[in-house]
Parts: C-alpha cells; sequence; structure tokens
C-alpha cells in the first residue's frame, strides 16, 4: 500500500485514534479459529484475500482500493473489486487504519452482498498487526471489523518494542537458506511480535508476518509461505497489481513505479516502515 504525506490532524482526532485503537484491540483473537487452521495442509480452505490501496502518482488523495480473492491452493483470482476512492483522513505514522481500512471493509461488505459464496476465509495485508507501536495494526483493525481471519504481511521491520534492523538482525536474515526458513521477532518485552520469513528460494529479503486476527502467529507464517510464488504472497501481490491496472485503465494516468514485486512509498523523514 502506498502511503501519502498529508496535513496532521488536530490533537483531538489523535486521541480519539488513540481510545478507539484501544478498544477495538481488546477484540483481537491471537490463535486459530478455524479447523482448516490447524490443518497441516490446510484441507478445507479454499479462499484466500488480500487487498490493497494504490495511489495515482503526485496525489496523497486519488487511490484505487482493491480486494481480490484467490482459490486456494491453485492461487488463481476468481474475484476482483476495485474503486476509485478520495483518501481525505490524513497519513500519520501508527494510523494508517484510520485513512485505508474504510474502504477496504466496504470492499468486504459488497463482497458479502453480491457474492457471499466469494467472501475469503483468511484476508493477507500488506502492512503490519501486532506488530505494531500499540499492538493494533492495519491487519488487526481490518480483521476485527471484517470478522475475518487476517495476517498482517510486511516488507520492512517496523522498529518497535527494541527490535531494530541492525547488524545482528541482517546476521539472522543471512541465516534463513531456503524458502520456508523463519526467525521469531522478539521485542524488549519479551513478546514475539511477528515472524520474519524467507519466503521463496530465490528472495534474499524476509517478508515480516504477524497476526492480524482470529489467527495463530504460526499458521499465519505457513500461509504466507504457501500463498507464496514469489516473495510477495500471490493475494497481496494480484490487489497491487489489480489496483494500478485499473488506475491506467480508469485514468490513463501512472502509479508509483514498484520495487521489485511491490510498492513502498513512505513520507520523507518518517521513521516507520509499514504498518
Amino acid at each position: 500500500m502506498a502511503r501519502e504525506a498529508a496535513e496532521l490532524p488536530p490533537k483531538e482526532t489523535l486521541s480519539l485514534w488513540i481510545r478507539e485503537q484501544a478498544q477495538l484491540k481488546a477484540l483481537v483473537v491471537d490463535r486459530d479459529t478455524e479447523a482448516w487452521q490447524r490443518d497441516p495442509g490446510f484441507s478445507g480452505l479454499q479462499r484466500v484475500g488480500g487487498v490493497d490501496v494504490s495511489f495515482v502518482k503526485g496525489d496523497s488523495v486519488s487511490a484505487c482500493a482493491s480486494l481480490v480473492v484467490l482459490s486456494y491452493p491453485e492461487l488463481e483470482v476468481v474475484y476482483e473489486d476495485c474503486r476509485m476512492v478520495s483518501l481525505t483522513a490524513p497519513y500519520v505514522s501508527g494510523f494508517l487504519a484510520f485513512r485505508e481500512v474504510p474502504f477496504l471493509v466496504a470492499a468486504v461488505r459488497r463482497l458479502r452482498e453480491k457474492e457471499p459464496g466469494l467472501v475469503p476465509q483468511v484476508l493477507l495485508v500488506d502492512g503490519n498487526g501486532l506488530l505494531h507501536h500499540r499492538g493494533f495494526g492495519v491487519a488487526c483493525h481490518l480483521g476485527v471489523l471484517t470478522d475475518l481471519p487476517c495476517i498482517g504481511v510486511a516488507k520492512k521491520l517496523l522498529q518497535v518494542d527494541g527490535l531494530e534492523n541492525n547488524t545482528q538482525h541482517k546476521e539472522k536474515i543471512g541465516l534463513l537458506r531456503a524458502g520456508g526458513d523463519s526467525f521469531p521477532l522478539t521485542g524488549g518485552s519479551g513478546t514475539v511480535l511477528g515472524m520474519a520469513l524467507r519466503s521463496h528460494d530465490h528472495s534474499t529479503k524476509p517478508l515480516y508476518v504477524s497476526v492480524g486476527h482470529k489467527i495463530s502467529l504460526e499458521a499465519a507464517v505457513r500461509l504466507t509461505r504457501g500463498c507464496c510464488r514469489f516473495r510477495i504472497p500471490e493475494p497481496v501481490r494480484q490487489a497491487d497489481i489489480r489496483s494500478r491496472d485499473y488506475i491506467r485503465r480508469t485514468l490513463g494516468a501512472p502509479t508509483p513505479p514498484a520495487p521489485g514485486s511491490q510498492k513502498v512509498q513512505r513520507p520523507k523523514g518518517g521513521s516507520e516502515q509499514l504498518e
């Protein structure tokens, strides 16, 4: 998901957002809730979803919100919803959900109304879940509001609770020899906030997987790996590709270039990579 800098909201709004995050965080379930999650081969899992928000190049308001649903384990797209939206809430580090999640929740609602048989059994999000400043990232927010199992999959390490992208961290990455190898992200508090995962044999850069809602970290890591044809899980990759495509077809406008198979666009000087 691309993030654009914008004017900061008033302190009253930030206080409201903090209270709302705390209230919703109390509803997060960080364990497996579905039978397929406990099955080694995910027997019973048939539909996985991915979401993305892509911005029109040079525009901090106009964007395309996309939801895709893929068959599992084939990873073929069976449903797609792309819509142009106006993101009027400002981008604030740690509060991305208040800017983007309402449009993703609306996409899930439309799917439930139009094609209830295609509602995904789990959502993968380009961002973080429990790996967050206040333990409630965009994947948690979306999961709680949609009541769907949700997984946060970030491309960069969010440096919170003592986690640092330092020499020691890079040495651990160097020990990830093959696709599927991983190591825990243990914060200074002693809490395991997520896992660094080498998602593919041919990708040396790890993904940072964290629980969003209604799934365990172990199942989240296994499923993320199972959804990867390339470095980025296919549900997220397809949501990104199709949202960019929709902008080009609808507006004839470019989108910010994607490094590798996914984009990362941050406000200059921001300390946070992904939420």
